[in-house]
């Protein structure tokens, strides 16, 4: 079955509003393709090897959550930029992409689905952002040690965390927000987290959960981002019987 472009779109922005989010990128539709859709191929980053694994998959749209023309960047499309628009266009090829939206979305987004993963239950929002809740915080069944948590990320994520370990106090309340949130480590600390997890870290946020008495676990920004657009698109292509398939592109980070 198919569905066209413009029908896709207007269902996209129905689930996850971006109209009410101001974001670092445009959201939505960033490279027009062909009119119809059957075929969707999501990823987490709209790399040159997710665009040429599309290709051999014969996708009509690409779905990801880092897409392309990010604040700040330079406007002109040359070099990489050049390349990775010039494949989409040769091949036809529509590129959708949803950031904080994604983050966001109270059952596709990726702190929720994150949770899910990880077996955590929320029971709160560990930030608001754009009116939305961006991070969540769970308390755990019972109290584990900070070894024992990085062992379950490490498991369920596929990934080994960093660990800096501000404390030897057992852990018992969790906050996390995915990607490179490391700054909300301070809201994690005044909301009572034992333990904060988020997708990168920088030089500052070791001493923050050292002076903090906290665990931070840097769980890698790919590897907590990789569910929400996975969800997204099972979501499509159930409602809309699409072929749909998600293609992890290895990232370390």
């Amino acid at each position: 079955m198919t569905i066209s472009l413009d029908e896709l779109m207007s269902a996209l922005t129905r689930e996850l509003k971006p109209e009410q989010f101001k974001d670092y990128c445009p959201n939505g539709l960033q490279v027009e393709g062909r009119s119809r859709i059957a075929r969707l191929v999501t990823g987490v980053t709209a790399c040159q090897a997710l665009i040429d694994a599309a290709i051999e998959q014969e996708a009509d749209a690409i779905l990801v959550h880092h897409g392309y023309f990010w604040r700040g960047e330079d406007a002109a499309l040359t070099g990489i930029k050049r390349r990775r628009i010039k494949t989409l266009m040769e091949h036809d090829i529509s590129l959708i992409a949803y950031h904080l939206p994604l983050d966001a979305h109270p059952e596709l987004g990726n702190n929720v689905q994150l949770a899910q993963i990880l077996g955590l239950e929320p029971h709160a929002a560990l930030s608001r952002q754009n009116n939305h809740d961006m991070g969540l915080i769970a308390k755990l069944p019972a109290p584990v040690s900070g070894t024992e948590f990085a062992a379950l990320l490490a498991e369920r994520l596929q990934r080994e965390p960093l660990h800096i370990a501000g404390s030897e106090h057992a852990i018992s309340t969790v906050a996390w927000c995915t990607g490179a949130a490391q700054g909300y480590i301070e809201q994690a600390v005044a909301a009572g987290a034992d333990a904060y997890i988020s997708g990168e870290i920088s030089e500052p946020t070791v001493h923050s959960a050292r002076e903090h008495g906290v665990h931070y676990f840097a769980a890698g920004h790919h590897a907590t981002e990789r569910y929400g657009v996975q969800a997204l698109g099972r979501m499509l292509a159930q409602r809309f019987d699409l072929q749909h398939q998600f293609i992890d592109i290895d990232n370390p980070v």
